[in-house]
């Protein structure tokens, strides 16, 4: 099984949390991606892990609605606890409803009293209301509690149907008493700033609530925004990301001690770098932490962390400049240059961990991940000190192609930068200084060698390990 967990007859797309007695449930959205085999729509399948590392299939959870109804397509939606019984309330989706004017998207209910097995409600359906609301864009039901008036609320992704169109997204909400009865309400949130807001999620810390939403349209990533109350004004933090474009739908769910968030790394058409994007591929799980200010930011699970037990020896190589070396610690002055070094054959599965130091002026310095003998071929994660960003790159990068990612990077010419960086098959999620994640797709170069470089500076390299699982 893969470290980023994928079925093996298909792609994970949208994952909807919900931690349970000890146990994380993961439902996600399946794709088989195979229309003549498996027919039109997605199901509901369902993980169990206590450590994101390690996962029991409990098989699909909400199957399909049979050619025509509602929920041909199961989309996202949430879990919920109440009196011993649990809730899934899901989007119902048919795209094919739209020629005959009926509305392509509603909320529907199921239940269970086990996790396992559940019982669609049929005599239950949400409908977006006609009266300010577009009815093709009602989805990914979220549940809360709401104390203060002694309700649930639910959130939705939804469009108002005044404005301009590309400005119309907003975060619906709805209310009730008991779970059965809802009202649909004002927006919760509506700066019309986006076409939608997908797959909601709502969550205190201390003092502060997020708001989690999903973008598709202006930016394919996961954003946050952050409140003293639920009535708001939502603020927009410095660095509203919780990775790049290649970590989307994110939803997180908390042990009460914890929280995690857990997306899905795209795949990309024809499995190259330069291919498209696809929806699903592989779960990715970071751990969220509130900053004293407020922010928040990611980090790697320690389960995921501790799943690598074995060092690799490293056999250092110079390919470029002067460098010297001493028990893990690569130094290299690299003034109007450019340096690099090889440090041996990666494992499919690993762990490298380095730390940078930069003298001031330095123009660049990281990690090369999967070269070849020659030096033509690789990946590099790029600390780029002027531009205050991390980036991810590839080479050759063909004609004038931009790099593949980045993510912005506050650099301390005092304290070193630390990177971990974690390899599994074609899928790379970097953590830098416990706080910025970066992932991406790694498909051109399959295998190869790991290693160290600096641009035009004077850069030291410690505390450099590789590590398999």
């Amino acid at each position: 099984m893969p470290l980023f967990y994928k079925p093996t007859d298909g792609v994970a797309a949208d994952f909807i949390p919900f931690y349970w007695q000890g146990r994380f449930h993961l439902f996600y959205l399946k794709d088989y991606r195979d229309i003549p085999a498996h027919g039109e729509g997605t199901p509901w399948f369902q993980l169990v892990t206590v450590d994101f590392v390690h996962f029991e299939e409990w098989g699909e959870s909400l199957p399909r609605g049979p050619v025509g109804s509602q929920d041909q397509w199961v989309f996202t939606g949430s879990v919920f606890e109440k009196d011993g019984t649990f809730h899934i309330f899901y989007t119902g989706h048919n795209h094919h409803l739209a020629k005959e004017n009926k509305p392509v998207q509603a909320v529907l209910h199921a239940t269970s009293c086990d996790l396992k097995t559940w019982v669609k409600d049929e005599g239950f359906a949400l409908f977006a209301p006609a009266d300010g609301y577009e009815i093709n864009d009602w989805r990914d039901p979220f549940i809360y509690r709401d104390a203060r008036y002694n309700e649930y609320g639910m959130l939705l992704a939804a469009r108002t149907t005044g404005g301009a169109s590309r400005h119309r997204g907003c975060v619906a909400l709805a209310t009730s008493l008991d779970l059965m009865s809802w009202k649909v309400q004002d927006p919760f949130w509506a700066p019309q700033l986006y076409f939608t807001h997908e797959c909601p999620d709502l969550f205190k810390i201390g003092d502060w609530w997020y708001l989690i939403y999903s973008t598709f349209t202006e930016r394919s990533v996961t954003h946050y925004r952050m409140a003293r109350t639920l009535d708001g004004p939502w603020l927009c933090p410095p660095d509203d990301q919780f990775d790049s474009r290649a970590f989307y739908a994110a939803k997180t769910a908390s042990d009460g001690d914890r929280r995690f968030i857990f997306g899905w790394l795209p795949t990309r058409d024809g499995e190259k770098d330069e291919g498209s994007y696809q929806w699903g591929g592989n779960l990715v799980t970071h751990e969220v932490k509130q900053q004293p200010d407020g922010t928040l930011s990611v980090r790697s699970p320690d389960t995921v962390l501790d799943h690598f037990l074995t060092p690799v020896s490293l056999s250092p190589e110079i390919r470029m400049g002067r460098w010297m070396s001493s028990s893990g610690t690569f130094h290299v002055g690299a003034t109007g240059r450019f340096a690099s070094l090889l440090l041996g054959a990666m494992p499919e599965t690993c762990l490298i961990n380095a730390k940078v130091l930069m003298k001031p002026g330095t123009v660049s310095a990281g990690l090369i991940l999967r070269s070849d003998d020659a030096y033509d071929n690789y990946y590099q994660l790029r600390i780029e000190p002027a531009s205050r960003r991390i980036v991810f790159d590839r080479w050759p990068r063909p004609g004038d192609q931009p790099h593949m990612h980045e993510r912005p990077l506050e650099v301390s010419w005092v304290d070193p930068i630390h990177l971990r960086v974690i390899v599994d098959g074609t899928c790379m999620v970097a953590y830098i200084n416990d706080r910025v994640a970066l992932s991406s797709r790694i498909y051109n170069h399959r295998a190869g060698q790991a290693g160290l470089f600096a641009v035009e500076g004077d850069v030291t390299f410690t505390d450099v390990t590789v590590w398999s699982h």
